[in-house]
């Protein structure tokens, strides 16, 4: 197979693209164009649409528009007054995750992984529970739900913890029929540029809970009690959804199924083609599990410099590999130093020992077999 020529690769595929079709963007535009005239840019018609539209996507009564997901996660537990108690939040992901703890004025208490889901065991909940141990955030990794999710719920109310859920990744992910966002009692999406819907920026908070969702329209809007009131009852912040933004997300919304099934149907070149690499291990979706594919996580069996296999998947074979999910878990990161207490020994190691491969929306399967063909070449 030749995928060098003497000005370069001979073929580039990206890690990531968004699409938006030209007559989303018409559709789009027209309605910016409509809320420019009105002069209302936050908290109008389009942003209550939003709401409606992803509350009834993830089967929840309640959905609220914020700036970005971090600032979801953030509400949420600002929501359940965790100042100075125990969140137990997962090492393999996101900064904003044990951020927003942070922020919320709680301690983050970190959890090492299962290696066949990506995501924290029930044994390893239950190890970590203090007594000041007032919530769990659960992380759907790369779009994919735990199939112990149900056990992580149960053990949740029998120690009268919070389950929150980070949806960041899982925007219509479902397991046993019950999609992401359906199984805490609230949960962060977030809408940035990368995700596999956007609406440029933006987030939302999710839930079933009457009171948390009041008091998170409050919190957003400066923790102001009402829209056109200047009465401060909580201690908010400026965490508006613009019209705009509401705009974007609204129609990206609507292509949401479109879009997860192409990312489905390059994500089933990629099982079958890679199902018999010695040195590549695809990570499968668990029984009874829909997985939105955000990311294509493969495991390496060995480990090693990925940072120059990267570089030469790129350079020599125009591929390039989305980040990783995450390459350095947090209680590693010099900022969680304070709460990095033990090593997370299976966190470390499959996070230096994996790739994402390309996947997204209006990708050809041309290019998962070009992908596909490189990595065989390259891996074995």
């Amino acid at each position: 197979m030749t995928t060098e020529t003497a000005s370069g690769p001979a073929r580039k595929v990206p890690a990531a693209k968004i699409q938006f079709l030209p007559e989303d963007r018409a559709w789009i535009a027209d309605r910016i164009q409509e809320v420019l005239a009105s002069g209302q840019l936050t908290l109008g018609r389009y942003g209550g649409e939003f709401e409606k539209a992803f509350a009834a996507f993830c089967g929840r009564r309640h959905a609220v528009a914020v700036n970005s997901g971090t600032s979801a996660l953030e509400i949420i537990l600002r929501t359940l007054n965790v100042q100075g108690e125990d969140v137990l939040v997962p090492t393999n992901t996101f900064f904003a995750t044990a951020a927003a703890v942070v922020h919320a004025g709680a301690r983050p208490i970190f959890l090492d992984m299962d290696p066949a889901t990506f995501a924290v065991t029930p044994e390893e909940v239950e190890r970590r529970l203090t007594p000041r141990t007032t919530a769990l955030i659960l992380v759907h990794i790369g779009g994919m739900i735990s199939h112990r999710i149900g056990e992580l719920q149960e053990l949740a109310r029998a120690k009268g913890i919070v389950l929150i859920e980070d949806a960041a990744h899982a925007h219509g992910s479902s397991h046993h029929g019950v999609r992401a966002g359906g199984f805490g009692m609230a949960a962060a999406f977030s809408f940035y540029p990368t995700k596999v819907m956007t609406s440029a920026e933006g987030g939302m908070i999710v839930t079933d809970d009457d009171r948390v969702a009041e008091e998170a329209r409050i919190f957003r809007d400066q923790g102001k009690a009402g829209f056109t009131a200047n009465m401060h009852v909580r201690m908010g912040y400026n965490w508006r959804l613009s019209e705009p933004h509401a705009i974007i997300g609204l129609k990206h919304l609507e292509r949401l199924p479109d879009m997860i099934a192409d990312r489905q149907a390059i994500a089933a070149v990629y099982d079958q083609r890679l199902a018999g690499c010695r040195n590549l291990a695809p990570w499968p979706v668990p029984t009874g599990g829909v997985s939105n594919y955000y990311k294509y996580i493969a495991v390496l069996r060995e480990q090693r410099d990925r940072k120059a296999l990267k570089a030469l998947l790129r350079e020599r074979h125009g591929v390039s590999l989305a980040g990783e999910v995450y390459e350095e878990p947090l209680h590693k990161q010099p900022v969680f130093a304070a709460y990095a207490e033990r090593m997370l020994p299976v966190a470390e190691d499959y996070c230096a020992r994996h790739v994402c491969l390309p996947v997204y929306s209006g990708m050809d399967s041309a290019e998962a077999h070009y992908v596909a063909d490189v990595l065989t070449d390259v891996l074995g």
